[in-house]
């Protein structure tokens, strides 16, 4: 807790360094971009032209309370991003709308082979999302890379892991798998975690959201997952004993020992079913244990969410202060796929630095209150 006894507010904690490992691209985009976008290319499956109306509409399918449900509304989003100019508009925007909400650094993720319906190739895709980025970022104070995810259910995961690889240099910094949990295990994909692993390249791997802790087990020690997305389900592997503490099984000792990250993603996680509520998520446990957890948005749009208001709704719900928000978000940082003096100079010179100023603030707000009683 901060020293006057009060959480953070959302506006306090969107002026500060934040950092984003665990966004969709399209669970991002702007509603009122994506009825433009339907307009142009007479897309009729939305209930209204009316902005907001598309925006409940969205947040409340995916608000369905099963990860199966959640992706149904994307086959709206995915609809109006067929193009390179609905991609790079996209993307810049998405730059845009991270920068606007206090982010220095994020990877944003997408699926390529969502994206290839008009005609355009996977190569055309990516080039697209890039330029978007790009363009979203210059002057913003923000850094965008991209991770390039193919879909568990289907079977382009090599030549998603391929693609990812060959634009390592232009702003792709790793390969994820993403879709269904249930029935799609990890090591169906097993050829392509190999090919990344042997390019000396990145992978976070989707495990531990819509199914157990085989799938995290799977993800980590057969295809070399450095990150979990989500990860939710490792506390299946840690039992409350009688008298109040924690014993972990071999699975979460071996996650917490090895310091993996956990890209947790809490108000997602209750509409998935993945959590019953902010209050009862696990990232309370797992933050008191000292487990590699990061604070993450998922699909801004579709959860109605920005990295602010997710911290501002933990920090409501634990009581959690400055201190807890720098911790997470150092965590982040140090999770991210840069390299490491790029990471290194983000965390001291720009989020450290953030929360000095931070702290500082809200100190003389509380001196102030103590003379004014």
């Amino acid at each position: 807790m901060t020293m006057s006894s009060v959480a953070p507010t959302v506006d306090e904690i969107r002026a500060v360094p934040k950092v984003l490992l665990h966004d969709h691209l399209d669970g991002g985009l702007r509603p009122g971009t994506v009825v433009e976008l339907a307009r142009d290319i007479g897309y009729d499956r939305l209930p209204s032209a009316d902005v907001d109306e598309v925006a409940r509409w969205l947040r409340r399918g995916a608000n369905r309370g099963h990860l199966k449900y959640y992706l149904d509304a994307f086959q709206h989003t995915v609809a109006v991003m067929q193009t390179p100019e609905a991609l790079t508009r996209v993307a810049a925007e998405c730059a845009e709308d991270l920068a606007d909400d206090g982010v220095v650094y994020a990877e944003v993720r997408f699926a390529p082979e969502l994206h290839v319906a008009g005609g355009l190739t996977l190569e055309q895709v990516v080039a697209a999302v890039l330029d978007g980025f790009r363009i979203g970022s210059v002057g913003q104070g923000i850094t965008v890379y991209a991770l390039l995810t193919a879909m568990r259910t289907a079977a382009r995961s090599l030549e998603i892991a391929e693609l990812a690889v060959r634009h390592r240099d232009e702003g792709v910094v790793g390969f994820d798998i993403a879709g269904a949990e249930a029935g799609s295990p990890p090591t169906r994909h097993l050829d392509a975690f190999q090919y990344v692993e042997r390019e000396n390249f990145h992978i976070t791997i989707h495990a531990g959201e819509g199914f157990g802790l085989p799938s995290i087990w799977e993800a980590l020690q057969w295809c070399g997952a450095e990150r979990l997305g989500h990860g939710v389900r490792i506390v299946d592997d840690i039992r409350i004993t009688p008298d109040g503490t924690a014993a972990l099984g071999r699975l979460a000792s071996f996650v917490r020992d090895r310091r993996t990250p956990l890209e947790m993603c809490p108000t997602s996680n209750v509409q998935t079913g993945a959590a019953t509520s902010i209050e009862a998520h696990p990232i309370r446990l797992l933050r008191q244990l000292s487990f590699r957890v990061t604070v993450n948005t998922d699909n801004r749009l579709m959860s109605g969410v920005t990295l602010s208001s997710e911290f501002a709704r933990l920090a409501e719900a634990f009581g959690y202060g400055w201190s807890d928000i720098e911790w997470l978000t150092i965590n982040a940082m140090k999770s991210a796929f840069a390299h490491f003096d790029q990471r290194l100079r983000i965390i001291n010179t720009v989020i450290k630095p953030g929360f000095a100023t931070a702290r500082a603030a809200s100190d003389a707000v509380v001196r102030l209150e103590g003379r004014g009683r």
